[in-house]
């Protein structure tokens, strides 16, 4: 089977590579990358993308698709349609499903569930502890063995650290990531929002900065102790940006992530009781916001991540205090990343993407990344002029949950090519 991309501006930022070129698959793999033959192509094979970005398959390490337990709010098939539609070749699924995926047969069934579909690559994040209770080590080993690609404790921090360090042990031993939702519970308490002027406003229970940065400071240590390769999820204050730049700067193996919500918006969005703009993290200042953007520029940042996580309607319809936090994400990310980064040069587009191509594609230790010959043929084609609005009654998740409905963006896939197949064109899946 060939396909031929002619005349798009190829980005393989792992290779190097940034100029106008065709690109040859052939079953199912990069063939060339440059002029091609196309008189031996059949036309049916051949694809017009003048004017567009063409790049190695974007990765998501950090989704939640709710399947096993929690299908009203998501599945594997409803998840994978957002992401290919959003221009995602893979996802990395966070383990707070039900039950927890802790152990090797969930695993599996996850792996297995997202080759059925066929539209993305699932990779299953396992549980760093049994049941996410933060009680006793998840079996690491098998879950390896089973096609885990890193272990999270997700929204469920670990608070014993010696435990932390034995889960760290482990994960630097079988050579995989462990990614950490750095929240400082008890200080947390059972705050709803930021903590600041905002919060007071409104009568809410603030949440201060300081939760996500003595959790990132602790696991940053904890890190130079054990050598253990460790990523920070979703970073949000401009305190925690800090720390992992020093971090980084004093050679301890830290990557870390931030998601569009936390270059893009405020506390500010949850005037009016907004549950939309109800995360966690939760939304901070402009002036984290502008670290954050920052830390992006200055490569202190690794990756940029969706944290998508659907809920269902009326979970969302309901108050503030009880409705649950989370916002989808995977549809929205390459319009929101065009537009608020690459638009006013906080990025240039080979560094942003080279945020969601090759580097979680290292970190995470999985096939893509790259455009290079042999690779596998996971590539996403963006079209860098396309504007729309978010309409969330549009959207392919099967939740709606989005602060950004009604936004005008600029940017959007055009093409979702996964193993040299055709998944997704301008938004549509292809069946």
């Amino acid at each position: 089977m060939q396909l031929l991309l002619k005349g798009g501006r190829v980005i393989d930022p792992l290779a190097g590579v940034d100029r106008a070129a065709d690109v040859l698959v052939e079953d199912g793999r990069v063939s060339a990358v440059g002029a091609a033959p196309d008189a031996k192509i059949p036309a049916e094979c051949v694809v017009d993308v003048s004017g567009k970005l063409v790049l190695p398959g974007l990765i998501d390490m950090h989704v939640h698709l709710r399947e096993p337990g929690l299908e009203h709010k998501e599945d594997i098939e409803t998840g994978s349609r957002a992401a290919a539609a959003g221009g995602f070749t893979g996802v990395a699924a966070m383990p707070n499903t039900i039950p927890v995926t802790d152990n090797r047969p969930i695993v599996e069934y996850i792996c297995k569930r997202g080759r059925d579909v066929g539209l993305a690559r699932v990779c299953p994040i396992g549980a760093v502890t049994k049941g996410l209770l933060g009680e006793s080590m998840a079996e690491i080993g098998e879950m390896v063995e089973g096609g885990a690609v890193a272990f999270s404790d997700d929204a469920f921090p670990l608070a014993d650290s010696g435990l932390m360090r034995h889960v760290m042990e482990y994960c630097r031993m079988f050579n995989v990531p462990v990614i950490l939702h750095c929240e400082d519970k008890s200080l947390a308490g059972d705050g709803l929002m930021n903590e600041g002027l905002t919060s007071t406003m409104l009568g809410l229970r603030g949440i201060p900065d300081e939760v996500e940065e003595i959790s990132t400071a602790r696991n940053i240590l904890l890190a130079r102790l054990t050598g253990c390769r460790t990523h920070i999820a979703h970073v949000s204050t401009k305190g925690a940006v800090e720390l992992i730049r020093r971090a980084k700067e004093d050679g301890i193996p830290v990557t870390c992530e931030t998601c569009p919500q936390y270059f893009t918006l405020t506390d500010e969005l949850v005037v009016g009781y907004n549950t939309n703009a109800k995360v966690s993290p939760p939304l901070r200042t402009a002036e984290d916001v502008e670290a954050v953007k920052a830390g992006l520029a200055d490569g202190t940042i690794d990756v940029i991540a969706t944290d998508h996580a659907p809920h269902a309607i009326e979970e969302k319809e309901a108050e503030f205090a009880v409705a649950p936090p989370g916002i989808i994400g995977l549809e929205t990310s390459v319009g929101l990343v065009m537009t608020e980064l690459v638009a006013p040069g906080i990025l240039s587009d080979v560094q942003a993407f080279e945020k969601m191509t090759a580097t979680p594609a290292k970190i995470l230790g999985i096939p893509g990344g790259t455009l290079a010959k042999g690779a596998v043929a996971d590539i996403t084609v963006i079209d860098p002029a396309r504007e729309w609005v978010v309409r969330p009654e549009e959207l392919k998740s099967k939740s709606k949950n989005t602060p950004f409905g009604g936004r005008s963006l600029c940017g959007k896939a055009a093409l979702t090519i996964l193993g040299g197949k055709v998944v997704c064109r301008d938004g549509e899946i292809v069946e």
